[in-house]
């Protein structure tokens, strides 16, 4: 099993290019199985993950053209159903998560459409409910197997409702998006994610001719239209990579200048990461993060110790968490993490607390981080990667620890960041994939 050595300790200096968006990739690479035409599709991150669903497409019987290196052509005319029902589809669904999203566009164009039980992270409980209560408000009707692990649903006649979502869910509200552009009648999409990736899912179906307004809220009406045309499309920057990389700098006292970070669809991260001490500056679309010896956690204004917390859009991203509390572990100040969404995701501590680092893992979802304003280096050790979001958070610590760290089962952190390995030794860091 692959693995990366780092020795830590090193000032890193340059610019880096923030990969295309992983969280929108997975979304938007689905929707030419809602036309025979050619959709174009670029500034596609070369991980594991998107790979993977590029793979399933391909085993659909889509037609992929590589454009370039981040730029691939769609063209689903002949789509194999029967692909569906194949242990070769079981075996590749099954391993990533990102495969419901091939559902809505499935049942929408064809009426019908099976899936494995999706794999992916490991951070706890991730149920699918959201995905098949808005399929089966449209008309859908699901049979889940036990034995298979295999989600088979049927929806011959998808017929447009109000729909008032359990959760705002990201995946849920694609899902259902793209199942309820091609129904009959209109869809009023209650409680729906409005993240930039929704945002992003619903112009590009608009420009195929779908009719969806209220984007960037969490009400939505999608009127149905009887079919969708091609269309050119380009992923955001990785929001997450940024902030990733901001931790980075920080953890590092290093120069980084992230290039065009689209600043405007970051949300709270940038405001976030000041909370914690980081200052930037935009100059000319890009961000510069100067290297700074130290950085000091704000308060609350009565004086009272921060918190940090995940929420949905535009609250914090939950995807953020991990590098927030890795970098406030060298900060001034202490900080509570609260993660609501997943019972699991703090796991990771108890890694970093045999760096050296001062947490208090309260429960499953908070964890208080002393920050030792670098008084207390963190120093290198052997530890394992348990997801993407953690993985790079063990990385930055490793980079910025004294000492050799190896970090393991780094297929993780490959999952959702593009040759992270070559893009950190350009920055002047000292890793290798062993």
């Amino acid at each position: 099993m692959d693995a990366f050595e780092i020795i830590g300790g090193h000032k890193l200096k340059g610019e880096v290019t923030p990969q295309g968006a992983k969280n929108e990739a997975l979304q938007v690479l689905c929707t030419p199985l809602l036309t025979p035409e050619k959709v174009t599709i670029s500034n596609i991150p070369d991980i594991k993950d998107v790979n993977l669903l590029i793979s399933l497409l391909k085993d659909l019987g889509v037609a992929v053209e590589k454009v370039d290196a981040d730029t691939y052509t769609f063209e689903a005319r002949d789509v194999d159903l029967d692909f569906l029902s194949s242990p070769a589809f079981k075996s590749k669904g099954s391993g990533l998560r990102g495969s419901i999203m091939l559902i809505g566009p499935l049942l929408a164009r064809f009426k019908k459409a099976a899936i494995p039980k999706p794999g992916g992270d490991k951070i706890g409980r991730r149920r699918l409910d959201t995905h098949f209560l808005g399929f089966q408000k449209l008309g859908a009707r699901f049979n889940y197997d036990k034995k298979s692990n295999f989600y088979h649903v049927d929806a011959s006649h998808l017929q447009g409702t109000y729909i008032l979502l359990d959760e705002a869910s990201v995946t849920g509200t694609a899902n259902v998006i793209m199942a309820a552009v091609l129904a009959k009648g209109t869809t009023t999409l209650f409680n729906a994610a409005c993240e930039p990736y929704i945002q992003q899912l619903c112009r590009m179906l608009n420009r195929m001719g779908a009719k969806i307004e209220g984007i960037g809220s969490n009400l939505l009406s999608i009127e149905g239209v009887d079919s969708l045309g091609g269309c050119e499309h380009r992923l955001l920057p990785d929001m997450i990579e940024v902030g990733s990389f901001m931790g980075l700098a920080a953890m590092t006292q290093s120069e980084i200048t992230i290039k065009d970070p689209k600043i405007e669809h970051l949300g709270l991260i940038p405001d976030v990461f000041r909370r914690l001490g980081i200052e930037f500056e935009m100059v000319d679309g890009d961000m510069h993060i100067p290297a700074r010896d130290s950085y000091t956690i704000q308060t609350f204004i009565d004086g009272s110790i921060m918190t940090i917390a995940d929420a949905p859009w535009p609250g914090f991203t939950p995807d953020l968490l991990s590098i927030v509390l890795v970098t406030a572990t060298q900060a001034e100040g202490s900080v509570l993490i609260h993660q609501k969404m997943f019972e699991s995701r703090l796991f990771f501590t108890d890694k970093i607390i045999d760096m050296g680092a001062q947490i208090i893992l309260c429960d499953p979802h908070r964890a208080a981080v002393i920050g030792l304003n670098r008084q207390y280096p963190l120093r290198g050790i052997e530890m394992t990667s348990p997801d993407i979001r953690a993985g790079v958070a063990l990385l930055i610590a490793a980079l910025s620890a004294e000492g050799k760290s190896i970090i393991r089962n780094i297929h993780q952190i490959d999952r959702g960041y593009q040759n992270i390995d070559t893009r950190l030794q350009a920055l002047g860091a000292d890793i290798k994939r062993i």
